[in-house]
């Protein structure tokens, strides 16, 4: 068990979406590719939790594989560039109005999106909580540029990407024809 509070605890424990993280210092978010990190701090007053959510985001370079091209300082820059402003507006799918900016941390392997929030309910603030942590995965998956062999979660993340679209058109019941 982490130390989160006992609400908090509670939604994320009965929560299909998370589980404990090994190194105990909080929770991580099953569904997406990328390392996460949930925990919560006691909210003050009828408040059940302040909450941090922290994903791991390999760089566009850290992305590529090594037999591709080699991804120049200035597409790298640009990249982050795009990702930051496109990240400026991922509260505005949370149920929370109480939060900080999204802080990105960047080295020259990782970007770390850090998203603070405060939540009256513990249900909603798990539930944002993986929200956020989605949005942020898509955003970097549109945010990928065509180029370049990717390997890793960029890979993974481009391989779902082709096969659900596979499904898509398999079961549409198109047989590749004009619409009918």
């Amino acid at each position: 068990m982490t130390d989160q509070p006992a609400a908090v605890e509670r939604e994320l424990e009965s929560h299909d979406a998370f589980t404990p993280r090994e190194d105990d210092t909080g929770y991580d978010l099953e569904t997406t590719v990328f390392e996460t990190t949930v925990t919560a701090d006691e909210g003050e007053g009828k408040r059940d939790g302040e909450f941090r959510v922290t994903i791991t985001l390999p760089t566009l370079s850290a992305a590529t594989a090594d037999t591709g091209p080699t991804v120049e300082q200035v597409v790298e820059d640009g990249w982050f560039e795009t990702l930051e402003r496109r990240l400026e507006d991922t509260f505005s799918l949370a149920h929370t109005s109480t939060h900080d900016e999204p802080v990105l941390e960047r080295d020259s392997d990782e970007v770390r999106v850090i998203l603070e929030y405060v939540a009256w309910d513990a249900a909603e603030g798990i539930e944002d909580a993986k929200t956020l942590l989605e949005y942020v995965e898509g955003t970097y998956a549109q945010g990928i540029v065509p180029g370049y062999e990717y390997e890793g979660e960029a890979a993974t993340l481009l391989e779902n990407a082709q096969s659900r679209g596979q499904q898509a058109a398999e079961g549409d019941g198109n047989s590749g024809g004009m619409p009918m």
